[in-house]
């Protein structure tokens, strides 16, 4: 996507200042389709002009197994984020769709409730197949809301595999969400989950064995050496259906917030989450620019190495010379 003629970027981020969501989904649009192609150098201009209002929103990861009811959980959070006055925006990450590349569920299907309230912007972003399961364009969104002026952002991801490690380091806040036959406290620990959340909630609390696996999680947690003043996670308990218990997450999240900012991690986690896009963003220019020279010119460098002319060091060397990018 470009920007019309008639709508600069300076237009469309004003608007988007101003709340116009339609302004904030254009640009989120751009981030989404000009990662690669023609609208690459209008994505920088965006990002420049978006730059000095971000930075204000607290950006909140939530992850968990297939069936544990993120959707319905997130819906929850939304609404009691509403009740305090608080404008949210929401980034759902879904599998890509195979033909199309795009979101299999639409940002109309997800929380229809919040559909028709100005100050809730829900949007879904495909993951077109990235590592992990969030696309290379959520930071970059994350961004175009935070600039926007919501107050929180909810990620919420595809939660499968990597991506449950993965926003960890995309969020400053992460909720790790179970339900009671999804696996006890053990399994939990074995896929990992006990190292990444900041938040734990067992959904579906109305349901046999939500007890059981809140025990499990306190329990497994306890024994985790952590430094002095380390914030502590809570493990909450939630009928997301109904809203049961979704205050007291909201409640935790304020909390961590705090605690962030108080001890300075806030700043740490961003600017290491920072650093990452940046690098990012260095490779993909890497590889473009290798791209230019050709697959012969690689090739040939390959070819070279196998045959005992060089070396796999010096040929790097040569490529990146080749490439403007070693003098």
């Amino acid at each position: 996507m470009t920007v019309r003629r008639t709508d600069s970027v300076d237009d469309l981020v004003a608007r988007a200042r101003e709340g116009q969501a339609r302004a904030v989904g254009r640009l989120i649009s751009l981030v989404e389709d000009a990662q690669v192609g023609p609208g690459r150098e209008q994505l920088r201009e965006v990002m420049s002009r978006l730059a000095p209002h971000s930075g204000g929103a607290q950006v909140v990861g939530i992850t968990g197994a297939p069936g544990v009811g993120k959707s319905t959980s997130t819906s929850a959070l939304v609404g009691e984020l509403r009740s305090r006055g608080l404008r949210v925006g929401v980034l759902a990450i879904d599998p890509s769709s195979p033909f199309s590349g795009g979101a299999l569920l639409g940002d109309r299907i997800r929380m229809s409730e919040h559909a028709t309230d100005p100050a809730v912007f829900i949007r879904s972003m495909a993951a077109r197949g990235h590592l992990g399961g969030l696309s290379w364009a959520t930071p970059q969104a994350v961004r175009v809301l935070d600039a926007a002026g919501y107050d929180v952002i909810l990620v919420e991801t595809v939660g499968v595999g990597q991506s449950e490690v993965e926003i960890a380091g995309r969020a400053d806040s992460t909720i790790v969400l179970l339900a009671p036959g999804m696996g006890d406290g053990i399994q939990a620990a074995k896929a990992g989950i006990l190292e990444i959340g900041d938040v734990y909630v067992v959904n579906k609390a109305d349901r046999d064995g939500a007890r059981q696996v809140r025990r499990d999680l306190r329990n497994m947690l306890s024994l985790a050496e952590r430094p002095e003043g380390a914030w502590r996670p809570s493990v909450l308990m939630t009928t997301a259906t109904d809203r049961t218990g979704t205050d007291e997450v909201v409640d935790a999240l304020a909390a961590h917030f705090t605690h962030l900012t108080d001890s300075g991690e806030l700043t740490r986690r961003r600017v290491r989450r920072t650093r990452e896009e940046v690098e990012a963003i260095a490779l993909t220019t890497l590889r473009e620019r290798w791209g230019e020279l050709g697959t012969d010119d690689v090739e040939e460098l390959a070819a070279a190495v196998v045959a005992g002319e060089t070396d796999p060091y010096a040929a790097a060397d040569r490529l990146l010379a080749e490439s403007g990018l070693k003098d």
